[in-house]
């Protein structure tokens, strides 16, 4: 039983250091250990460099592709996601070219209406990979129907809850004062005592202030 124990504290440490990792080789926070970033022990904080050996730097300015990867890397880690499941957000978006003021804003409103966003978005988790976890173990339910799919596309006026049974449970024990703190995007309504919320709007590109240039990555994925 130890040793299981071990090896799981072993894994969470190295997930820690992966994701840590990624904000120093991106150069900037993706605040994907919550708290964590706040405090003094961010590591892009105390080693503001990329990890590895370094390697002296080149002159001249990057080149188009090398800015526009870097672009897309940097918002398919902050939302957490697979390159497949990024592309495909990527292509639908570009689909839909024609039909929409601003396909930028179209491809972020894919991403920000998953389920796992929007229940990091509420404040139930403190990282979207919590948010993710606790969606693949179905805490949540929508519209009153258990969803246990991460990448679920919320609709305007869905209804979304934390189930009875495991309002109990450890992971919830500081929510309700965590959610007195919490700023709601201005697409979402909690009932902070019900712990239920519901969608009513849409998310605007404006308010997610997205921490990379989109038009470059779709650049990106037309070559």
């Amino acid at each position: 039983m130890q040793a299981k124990e071990s090896k799981k504290s072993l894994i969470n440490t190295n997930m820690l250091y992966d994701q840590c990792k990624t904000c120093r080789r991106l150069g900037q926070k993706l605040f994907l250990k919550g708290d964590r970033c706040f405090s003094e022990k961010c590591a892009l904080t105390r080693r503001a460099y990329a990890p590895g050996p370094q390697k002296k730097k080149r002159g001249g300015t990057p080149s188009e592709y090398k800015k526009s990867l870097s672009e897309k890397q940097t918002l398919k880690r902050w939302y957490g996601i697979s390159e497949k499941q990024f592309k495909r957000y990527v292509q639908e978006s570009l689909a839909r070219m024609d039909k929409v003021d601003d396909v930028s804003a179209e491809l972020i409103s894919k991403l920000e209406k998953r389920l796992d966003n929007v229940i990091f978005r509420l404040g139930f988790a403190k990282t979207r990979a919590m948010a993710r976890q606790l969606v693949s173990h179905s805490y949540f339910l929508v519209n009153g129907k258990p969803v246990n799919i991460a990448s679920y596309q919320v609709m305007k006026d869905d209804i979304i809850s934390l189930k009875e049974t495991k309002k109990g449970k450890g992971v919830f024990k500081e929510l309700a004062n965590e959610l007195k703190r919490k700023e709601m995007p201005v697409w979402l309504s909690l009932d902070k005592n019900k712990l239920e919320a519901k969608t009513i709007g849409e998310p605007s590109l404006d308010e997610v202030k997205p921490p990379a240039e989109i038009s470059t990555i779709f650049e990106f994925y037309s070559r």
